[in-house]
C-alpha cells in the first residue's frame, strides 16, 4: 500500500474526469484524508463534449462538435455509468441536453462540484524529480503526484488526405462537420464524407435542403436512392465541382462538401521527451517513451498505463481512449482500474503488460500506420471482456450483464424502431414510469422493445 498524503490532478471535467473523481472520493484513502484530487476544467461547467458551443466562429475551433439534432447512438439504460441510470421516464435515445442534465445531475448526487475548477486550462505537465508539475493558462503552477489525462478526443478535426481538399476549404466549399450545427442550404448538391454516425445524422439532415445529397463511405457500394447517391471512398475533389471516387465514377456540380472524418487524439500539455507527436517505431520491442499518433497514444497497458522507462507507469493515466464502445461503463471501469493501481501500484505487472501489448500488436499486422489507426477501435467482444478485466484487476466482483450486450448489438435496430416510435407518437408511453424500480426496469423494458423491434422489422 502506497503511504503518505498524495495529490491527484484530474484534467477535464467531462464524462470521464467526472467518473475518476467519484472513484478516488470513494476510496479509503480519500476517505481518510491521504487523497486530495482536484479537476481542472477548461470551460465554465462540466459535461465535456454535452456542453453545447457555438460554431459561428469559422476561424477558431468550436469546444464540442455537438450538433443542435444529435440523439445518442445507444439506448441511454446501455451507455449510462452502470452505479447511475437515467432518470425514470427519459427516452431511450435521448437528445444531447438530457445526456448533459444527466452529468450535472452525476456531479450533484456525488457532491463533486467541490473539487472542480472550472475556467482554468492546463498548459503543460512536466516531470519534475519524484513529482509532476502542471501549469495552467493563468501562469500559476502546482504540483501533483498522480495525474489522470481526461480531455477527451473529439475536437481536433482530421482531415482525410484527398487532393483538391486544401482549395475548396480556401475557397469555403468545404468544412469539417466539428463547425456542423443545423441543416441549412449549401447548395442544390451536396456531398457529405464519412459513415460515422456523425455522417448519418448529418446526411439524414441535409437531405431536405439540397436536391442531391452524395455521401462518401469507404467499402461502400455505388447506390442511388431518391435523392440519395452513395458512393465509396473520396479520391480527389477537383475544379468545377467535381468530385471523384475510387470505383472511377464522377460526381459533377457539388457546392459543398461536408467532411464528417473523425477526430485526432491530441494532448498539447504534454510534448517531448514525455510524450512524442509521432508514429511509434516498429515493435518489438516497445519504445522506451510515449508516441501520440493522432490515432492512439502508444504504448499504453489497458489502454489506460504508459510503459515507459521515464516515471513510474501508475502516475500517469490516460481515460477514455477506446473508440466504438459504450463510452460510460468503460470509462467507470478504467477509474476503477485507476484508483486500484494508485493505491496498490505493486498490482501493476511491467512484464505481463507488456507481453499483452505486444500481443495486441502482432493481431493487428505489420504495417505500423495501420496498426495505428486499428488499435482503439474495439470489438464488441472485446469492449466486454476489457470491461470485465478491469474490474477483476480492481478486485471487484462486476462482470458485465448479458442484456447489455444484447441490446448494444442491437443498437441499429432498436434505434430505427425509437424512430418509428417518435414518429407514431407513442415514444413517450413506452417509458413512462420506467426506471423508478432501478436499472432492472429499464433491463426490461429494453428487452420488450427488441422484440417489438423485430416483428416491425419483419413486417416492412
Amino acid at each position: 500500500m502506497s503511504e503518505g498524503n498524495k495529490t491527484i490532478c484530474i484534467i477535464g471535467a467531462g464524462a470521464a474526469g467526472l467518473a475518476a473523481l467519484r472513484a478516488i472520493l470513494d476510496t479509503p484513502q480519500y476517505k481518510a484524508g491521504l487523497w486530495k484530487p482536484t479537476v481542472f476544467e477548461e470551460r465554465d461547467q462540466v459535461g465535456g463534449i454535452w456542453l453545447p458551443d457555438s460554431a459561428t466562429d469559422k476561424s477558431g475551433l468550436p469546444m464540442t462538435p455537438l450538433y443542435d439534432s444529435l440523439t445518442t447512438n445507444l439506448a441511454h439504460p446501455v451507455m449510462c455509468f452502470p452505479s447511475f441510470p437515467f432518470p425514470p421516464s427519459t427516452p431511450i435515445f435521448p437528445v444531447a441536453a438530457r445526456v448533459q442534465s444527466y452529468l450535472e445531475s452525476y456531479t450533484a448526487h456525488f457532491e463533486l462540484n467541490p473539487f472542480i475548477r472550472l475556467n482554468t486550462l492546463v498548459t503543460d505537465v512536466l516531470r519534475d524529480q519524484s513529482r509532476w508539475k502542471v501549469q495552467f493558462h493563468s501562469g500559476e503552477s502546482v504540483d501533483f503526484d498522480f495525474i489522470i489525462v481526461a480531455n477527451g478526443h473529439h475536437r481536433i478535426p482530421r482531415y482525410a488526405n484527398v487532393p483538391g481538399l486544401e482549395s475548396w476549404l480556401a475557397l469555403k466549399k468545404a468544412m469539417h462537420s466539428v463547425w456542423y450545427r443545423h441543416g441549412q442550404y449549401f447548395g442544390d448538391k451536396v456531398l457529405v464524407v464519412g459513415g460515422g454516425p456523425s455522417g448519418n445524422d448529418i446526411s439524414a439532415e441535409m437531405r431536405s435542403y439540397c436536391t442531391v445529397l452524395v455521401r462518401s463511405i469507404t467499402g461502400a457500394l455505388r447506390e442511388d436512392s431518391g435523392n440519395l447517391k452513395i458512393r465509396g471512398r473520396l479520391t480527389k475533389l477537383g475544379s468545377d465541382g467535381q468530385v471523384f471516387f475510387e470505383d472511377g465514377s464522377v460526381e459533377s456540380d457539388v457546392d459543398y462538401c461536408i467532411l464528417a472524418t473523425g477526430y485526432q487524439v491530441s494532448l498539447s500539455f504534454l510534448s517531448p521527451p514525455l510524450l512524442y507527436p509521432a508514429l511509434p517505431p516498429p515493435c518489438p520491442p516497445l519504445p522506451d517513451t510515449l508516441y501520440n499518433s493522432t490515432y492512439h497514444i502508444f504504448p499504453l497497458a489497458r489502454h489506460i498505463f504508459p510503459i515507459q522507462t521515464t516515471f513510474p507507469p501508475t502516475s500517469l493515466v490516460f481515460m477514455g481512449l477506446p473508440v466504438r464502445v459504450a463510452p460510460l461503463p468503460v470509462m467507470e471501469a478504467q477509474a476503477a482500474a485507476i484508483v486500484h493501481a494508485f493505491a496498490h501500484p505493486e498490482a501493476f505487472d511491467v512484464e505481463r503488460e507488456t507481453r499483452d501489448v505486444l500481443a495486441r500488436y502482432a493481431e493487428l499486422g505489420d504495417d505500423p500506420a495501420a496498426i495505428a489507426r486499428k488499435w482503439s477501435v474495439f470489438t464488441e467482444e472485446l469492449q466486454w471482456r476489457y470491461q470485465d478485466e478491469l474490474h477483476e484487476f480492481a478486485h471487484k466482483d462486476i462482470r458485465v450483464p448479458q442484456w447489455r450486450k444484447d441490446m448494444y448489438g442491437a443498437k441499429v435496430l432498436l434505434r430505427s424502431f425509437w424512430v418509428e416510435l417518435e414518429r407514431r407518437g407513442e415514444a413517450d408511453e413506452w417509458v413512462k414510469g420506467v426506471g423508478e424500480g432501478g436499472i432492472d426496469e429499464w433491463a426490461a423494458l429494453l428487452q420488450k422493445l427488441l422484440r417489438a423491434a423485430q416483428e416491425w422489422e419483419s413486417s416492412k
